[in-house]
Order: structure tokens, then C-alpha cells, then sequence
């Protein structure tokens, strides 16, 4: 049985690659491999002093960008700035079960920064994208629903692993839709998916409320985890392996929690076609960004 390491990453050199939140945890593992592989890698984070910090442990040719998926006028800005070509587009960056907030455009926090923030920047960037778009989704997605009355959790209880999961489940449903649609205009571009099983992240940070469960969640963690370098490894795999659209990478391990990566199943609401269509129905309505096909065509 054959598997995948960082040391399998082709050479990257003439390449851009673009990821998300990328000054800590998988993101980071993510770009300190693809800056090795002789990479141009752009860090887009929120914190650019974090993300400075990060890039000076990263050999190669590092810049640093400032994104904020959870403010569509910084995800504008961002696309605006970037006139360059993009090989590949990691969409990384996320939040993980935090006290009910909103962004700055007044979407609960995990679904406007997980999915919509991603779904503007991909659709933005995307006539500049050459090779694929890989997007970070979770094993959580298998718990998630996609609540069309009430995506914002304004007329039910706030539940933060359910906006989770629906967030999670929303990435898979937006790489299958974003691959019909660029299969449909007849672009080479792919689109990737990958969850990074349990790793030891920053993503789950104690709240101020409730610290025996936060404890609880944190041992878990850290008996099932493996390192960010290791759960890296599943989004190498869907940005440069020789795969089909819409495949979905994770670690080959007991429950997919750990172990080197292969293509993996997903949910049967992961798989609902129409529910894909109306979500990148509805997320163009929410963020007034579409689909760019004309721009794709005259490419």
C-alpha cells in the first residue's frame, strides 16, 4: 500500500499558492511545505503580525496578506489586490464552535466565515485560478444539516457544534457545486476537498463558560490528534495529487481520525445535488458575488 508524505509534493517552483489562515495549525504546516517545495506562497490571514511571525519560519518566497473571511469588504480587498495568477487556492481558514457572534455583514460567525467568506474569495479569485481550489471541510460535516429557514440561528436556539457542522457540511456542498459549474464551462480548473481528521489545532479555545467540558474536549483531542504537520497532509493531497474534481481527502485511519491521507466517502446530504445548487443559489444572494463564467470562458 502506497502513501502520501510531504516528501511526495512535487516541486512547486513557478507556482502561487494561496492559503487561508495561514499563520497557525494546518494551514501553516500546509504552507511551511509548499514554501519548501519552491512555492510563491501568500499567507492570507487575518492577523498580519501572526502571519509575519509564521512566514519567518518557512523557507522560500513567503508574503503575507491581510483577510478577514469574516468582513466581505476585506475579502473584496483582497481580490482586488491580487492581479497575479493563482495556481492553487487553499480555503484553510476557519472557526470551531465559538459563543454565538456575527461577522462584520451580520452572518452567524461559523457559517459566514467557514463557507461564506470562502465562497466569495473562491468566486472572486477565480479567473485568475490556473490549477484547482482546495477547501478544508471536517469529519463534523456527518452531523451537519443545512437549515435553509434559519442559516443565521436567529429563530432556534444557538447550538455552536450544529453552526459547525451545517459550516463544514456547506464546504463539501460548495466543491461539488463549484465543480459542476467549471465542469459546465468547460474549465480544466479543479475543485478539491480535504478534512484534516483530529488535529491538535487552535481551533477549540475555552469560551469563559463552561471549563470541565472545554478540559473534557481538549484531553479527547489530545489522545486522538495527530500533529498539524500530519493533518496537513490530507489538503497536500487534494492540491497536488493527480485526482478526479470533487474528491474528498482524509486520513486512511480508525475512523478517519488519523493516519496518511487517501480519497474518502462523505455524507449522503454532502452528496444531495439540488441542495448544492440552492446553497450556491442563496450564498450569491447573501454575498452579491456570482459564479464568474464569462470571465472563465474569455480566459
Amino acid at each position: 500500500m502506497t502513501t502520501f508524505s510531504a516528501s511526495d509534493v512535487p516541486s512547486m517552483a513557478g507556482r502561487t499558492v494561496v492559503v487561508t489562515g495561514a499563520n497557525s495549525g494546518i494551514g501553516r504546516a500546509a504552507a511551511h511545505v509548499l514554501a519548501a517545495k519552491d512555492a510563491r506562497v501568500v499567507l492570507a490571514v487575518r492577523d498580519v503580525g501572526k502571519g509575519r511571525a509564521a512566514a519567518a519560519g518557512m523557507s522560500g518566497r513567503v508574503e503575507v496578506r491581510r483577510l478577514d473571511l469574516a468582513d466581505l469588504a476585506s475579502v473584496r480587498a483582497f481580490a482586488e489586490d491580487f492581479t497575479e495568477p493563482v495556481d492553487v487556492l487553499i480555503n484553510n481558514a476557519g472557526v470551531m464552535i465559538p459563543p454565538f457572534s456575527r461577522t462584520a455583514d451580520g452572518f452567524e460567525l461559523q457559517f459566514g466565515t467557514n463557507h461564506l467568506g470562502h465562497f466569495a474569495l473562491t468566486n472572486l479569485l477565480l479567473p485568475r485560478i490556473r490549477e484547482r481550489v482546495v477547501t478544508v471541510s471536517s469529519s463534523g460535516h456527518r452531523m451537519g444539516s443545512i437549515n435553509f429557514d434559519d442559516l443565521g440561528w436567529e429563530r432556534r436556539p444557538y447550538r455552536a457544534m450544529g453552526a459547525y457542522a451545517q459550516s463544514k457540511l456547506a464546504n463539501l456542498l460548495f466543491t461539488s457545486e463549484l465543480q459542476r459549474r467549471l465542469s459546465e464551462a468547460g474549465s480544466t480548473v479543479i475543485a478539491t476537498a480535504a478534512h484534516p481528521g483530529t488535529s491538535a489545532t487552535n481551533l477549540l479555545r475555552f469560551d469563559g463558560r463552561n471549563r470541565v467540558r472545554y478540559l473534557a474536549a481538549r484531553a479527547a483531542i489530545g489522545l486522538l490528534a495527530q500533529s498539524d504537520d500530519d493533518g496537513a497532509l490530507p489538503t497536500l493531497y487534494a492540491a497536488v495529487k493527480d485526482i478526479p474534481g470533487n474528491s474528498y481527502a482524509g486520513p486512511r485511519g480508525f475512523l478517519e481520525t488519523r493516519g496518511a491521507p487517501k480519497l474518502v466517502g462523505r455524507s449522503a446530504r454532502a452528496r444531495d445535488a439540488e441542495a448544492a445548487r440552492r446553497l450556491w443559489e442563496v450564498s450569491e444572494e447573501l454575498t452579491e458575488v456570482t459564479f464568474p463564467r464569462h470571465s472563465l470562458q474569455a480566459a
